[in-house]
Protein backbone atom coordinates (compact mmCIF):
# COMPACT_ATOMS: atom_id res chain seq x y z
CA UNK A 1 0.00 0.00 0.00
CA UNK A 2 1.48 3.24 -1.32
CA UNK A 3 1.66 6.49 0.64
CA UNK A 4 -1.72 7.84 -1.46
CA UNK A 5 -3.48 4.98 -0.53
CA UNK A 6 -4.36 6.39 2.94
CA UNK A 7 -6.14 9.32 1.43
CA UNK A 8 -8.27 7.14 -0.98
CA UNK A 9 -9.15 4.84 1.45
CA UNK A 10 -12.42 5.47 2.88
CA UNK A 11 -12.50 6.21 6.55
CA UNK A 12 -15.86 4.86 8.87
CA UNK A 13 -17.47 7.83 10.45
CA UNK A 14 -16.41 7.02 13.75
CA UNK A 15 -12.83 6.90 13.04
CA UNK A 16 -12.82 10.50 11.36
CA UNK A 17 -14.89 11.35 14.77
CA UNK A 18 -12.16 9.88 16.47
CA UNK A 19 -9.45 11.53 14.64
CA UNK A 20 -11.43 15.01 14.47
CA UNK A 21 -11.84 14.48 18.81
CA UNK A 22 -7.71 13.89 19.06
CA UNK A 23 -7.13 16.73 17.25
CA UNK A 24 -9.21 18.82 19.21
CA UNK A 25 -7.44 17.59 22.36
CA UNK A 26 -4.21 17.91 21.08
CA UNK A 27 -4.44 21.93 19.80
CA UNK A 28 -6.29 22.51 23.01
CA UNK A 29 -3.33 21.07 25.10
CA UNK A 30 -0.72 23.39 22.55
CA UNK A 31 -2.73 26.10 22.31
CA UNK A 32 -2.88 26.28 19.23
CA UNK A 33 -5.60 25.80 15.97
CA UNK A 34 -6.44 22.33 14.63
CA UNK A 35 -5.90 23.80 11.09
CA UNK A 36 -2.32 24.40 12.63
CA UNK A 37 -2.08 21.06 13.93
CA UNK A 38 -3.47 18.99 10.75
CA UNK A 39 -0.84 21.57 8.91
CA UNK A 40 2.10 20.17 11.51
CA UNK A 41 0.84 16.53 10.68
CA UNK A 42 0.21 16.69 6.96
CA UNK A 43 4.17 18.52 6.78
CA UNK A 44 5.31 15.30 9.24
CA UNK A 45 4.23 12.61 6.61
CA UNK A 46 5.40 14.77 3.99
CA UNK A 47 8.94 14.64 4.73
CA UNK A 48 9.07 11.29 6.93
CA UNK A 49 7.50 9.54 3.65
CA UNK A 50 10.66 10.64 1.53
CA UNK A 51 12.62 8.72 3.60
CA UNK A 52 10.07 5.47 4.63
CA UNK A 53 6.76 3.92 4.07
CA UNK A 54 4.69 4.79 6.81
CA UNK A 55 0.92 3.41 8.08
CA UNK A 56 -0.47 6.95 7.99
CA UNK A 57 -3.76 5.47 9.66
CA UNK A 58 -1.53 4.36 12.64
CA UNK A 59 -0.03 7.73 13.12
CA UNK A 60 -0.01 9.42 16.69
CA UNK A 61 0.95 12.88 16.84
CA UNK A 62 -0.05 14.36 20.54
CA UNK A 63 1.31 17.55 22.24
CA UNK A 64 2.30 16.76 25.92
CA UNK A 65 3.65 19.10 29.08
CA UNK A 66 6.94 18.27 30.03
CA UNK A 67 9.14 19.72 32.51
CA UNK A 68 12.19 21.83 31.15
CA UNK A 69 15.32 20.89 31.34
CA UNK A 70 16.38 23.98 33.25
CA UNK A 71 13.70 23.24 35.75
CA UNK A 72 12.05 26.64 34.83
CA UNK A 73 8.62 25.19 34.60
CA UNK A 74 6.81 23.26 31.91
CA UNK A 75 7.43 23.29 28.35
CA UNK A 76 5.22 22.12 25.35
CA UNK A 77 6.67 18.77 23.77
CA UNK A 78 5.54 16.92 20.21
CA UNK A 79 5.56 13.47 21.07
CA UNK A 80 4.93 11.32 17.49
CA UNK A 81 4.15 7.11 16.96
CA UNK A 82 4.85 6.60 13.38
CA UNK A 83 4.46 2.91 12.56
CA UNK A 84 6.93 2.22 9.53
CA UNK A 85 6.68 -0.36 7.06
CA UNK A 86 9.33 -0.23 4.50
CA UNK A 87 12.75 1.90 4.67
CA UNK A 88 13.05 3.22 1.30
CA UNK A 89 16.26 3.14 -0.93
CA UNK A 90 17.94 6.71 -0.74
CA UNK A 91 17.60 8.71 -3.25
Amino acid sequence: MGFMDSFLRKKTSGSTAKDRLKLVLVSDRANCSPETMELIKNDIIKVISKYMEIDTEGLDIQITQTESDGGHGNVPAIYANIPIKELRSPR
